[in-house]
């Protein structure tokens, strides 16, 4: 039968997580933070997920949106997913089609999209008129095999291990590190986190976001690092993001909270531990290594000018 492109209805989130899992198993994703990502998503956004589905089975997705929090207007995001057993049906193809016909109407002008650095994904986005731009690597770590090291028996003057759990009465601290963190960020999309409600929406209260693991560096009572976990309840943690403020790089304090929250993470009964990185983020890449994530697929940011 002929694939059909629609909107996503709340009853396709547990469809939807499988395909992401099968397309992009690096990924840590769970119905309810498939229903999150819909119900959160700011306005300005204009986003859309929509799904390709076969004979009542939905076999691909596509998230597709305006990056409306990049300084530079215009610019848009497209995703596309197929499940590996439904490859090459025209899935993907025509929800690439209908979400930049929807992101054009939107006033996009550019649109990016992650592609797999594999032949057959590189050869799609080439033939659609998308050309390759950064890269960025998807890292795994074995927490039942891998040695983690120690923490340190003490702790510098003036440094706390803290979880985010300790800033729900006011996570505004975190807010802040967030925003100067992510503003450093290596990327094609410049983000620029201002609107504290916003953040609060799409990252705190993130059904993925491990508030117990999550790991925060708090030096003479301010927040110099942290990172973020993110879990499915289930086998898989998930790095969010890992950063120290620019006034106190160069100490070790990354290192210091992964390693408090790795650990604790595998004391939790929790056996594999996935990160990403572009590969242009050499420190956190370093760090990484140090740990012992080890490289096990990659993806290739590509763009295309519409019009």
């Amino acid at each position: 039968m002929t694939v059909i492109v629609r909107d996503f209805r709340p009853a396709d989130a547990a469809a939807v997580c499988r395909v992401g899992r099968a397309a992009v198993p690096f990924m840590v994703t769970t119905p309810r933070s498939v229903l999150h990502g819909v119900e959160a998503a700011h306005p300005d956004r204009r986003q859309r997920l929509l799904v390709a589905e076969r004979d009542g089975e939905i076999i691909a997705q596509a998230y597709a949106g305006l990056a409306h929090d990049a300084p530079e207007p215009g610019q848009a995001y497209v995703n596309p997913q197929t499940h590996p057993d439904h490859l090459g049906q025209g899935a993907g193809g025509l929800l690439l089609r209908t979400a930049e016909e929807h992101l054009a109407a939107e006033g996009a002008r550019e649109v990016f999209a992650w592609v797999t650095d594999e032949p057959r994904c590189l050869a799609f986005a080439e033939k659609r008129g998308y050309r390759p731009s950064r890269s960025s690597h998807f890292q795994r770590l074995d927490l039942v095999r891998t040695p983690l090291p120690e923490l340190p028996e003490q702790l510098p003057p003036g440094v706390e291990l803290r979880t985010a759990a300790g800033f729900t009465a006011d996570p505004r601290p975190l807010f802040r590190a967030d925003a100067e963190v992510t503003a450093d960020e290596p990327g094609d999309i410049g983000t620029a986190l201002s609107d504290y409600e916003t953040w609060l929406a799409d990252v705190w209260h993130n059904p993925l976001l491990d508030r117990e693991l999550t790991t925060v560096v708090v030096v003479d009572g301010e927040v110099a690092a942290f990172t973020a976990a993110h879990t499915d309840g289930e086998t898989r943690y998930a790095t969010g993001m890992t950063g120290t403020l620019r006034a106190h790089r160069g100490r070790g304090l990354a290192k210091l909270a992964k390693t408090h929250s790795l650990r604790r993470a595998r004391e939790a009964g929790y056996t594999e531990a996935f990160t990403g990185n572009d590969t242009g983020n050499a420190p956190m890449l370093a760090v990484n290594k140090w740990f012992g994530y080890q490289i096990c697929a990659s993806e290739v940011r590509h763009v295309r000018t519409l019009g």
